[in-house]
């Protein structure tokens, strides 16, 4: 009788060869990235009764998709996607710099460096702490990965995340609530079709309430999310 052989697992035999799959595991809810314990200033919107049902989360989404840390995101993204060792530094110093508050700091960093550092474990590549959206930009130039599909599943990964998040603060049902991200699909392909197009000059915010939202957060008495 033949005895079955099996090869031991490792990082090169499990990587998986599909850009869509690989990208849908690094944007997964199950990514630990802690995405899910910020809510990017919406818990303060929804304290002081500026976003209180679906339309009005939805108007704040598509807002902060299209003028806010969405689009910028993505350009930073696809920035870091096309830089240098040197370039990339830089790069991240921006993504930094351009925070409105602590906060909104804390969230870009601490997501950046815990996906950097599971990314790097799990595909077995040197991958430095970096801002979120550098870090999944500078990992899909690493992997090869297309950078449009990327720059498309990042920004929905974000409008998602915003999602629940609403789900829980507003509160918002189930099924409204997936109503309104399906909404937003057609506006993530949007924006980050255009977005991968830009330099990091063309970077601009006008989100203003949410930017002062989130720096009023910081002393919010009481607080689900870190942001």
């Amino acid at each position: 009788m033949t005895t079955a052989t099996h090869t031991p697992m490792t990082t090169a035999t499990i990587m998986t060869t599909d850009p869509v799959l690989t990208l849908t595991q690094w944007l997964s809810p199950a990514f630990p990235v802690g995405a899910f314990t910020y809510s990017h200033g919406l818990e303060h919107l929804v304290a002081t009764g500026t976003v209180t049902n679906a339309a009005t989360f939805f108007e704040w989404l598509t807002d902060t998709l299209r003028h806010g840390a969405g689009r910028s995101d993505v350009i930073l993204l696809a920035a870091a996607f096309r830089a240098d060792t040197a370039e990339l530094q830089e790069i991240d110093d921006l993504a930094r710099a351009l925070a409105p508050s602590s906060e909104r700091l804390l969230e870009t960093g601490q997501q950046g460096s815990a996906f950097s550092r599971t990314v790097a474990a799990i595909h077995n590549i040197d991958l430095p702490a970096l801002t979120y959206p550098v870090a999944v930009g500078h990992a899909a130039r690493l992997q090869n990965l297309p950078l449009e599909e990327t720059a498309r599943l990042f920004l929905h990964a974000f409008a998602a995340n915003l999602t629940s998040a609403a789900t829980r603060l507003v509160p918002l049902g189930q099924t409204e609530a997936q109503a309104a991200l399906l909404r937003s699909t057609q506006l993530c392909k949007d924006i980050a079709a255009t977005a991968i197009t830009e330099t990091i000059d063309d970077i601009a915010s006008t989100t203003f309430a949410s930017d002062i939202a989130s720096m009023n957060h910081e002393t919010q008495y009481s607080r689900l999310f870190r942001s």
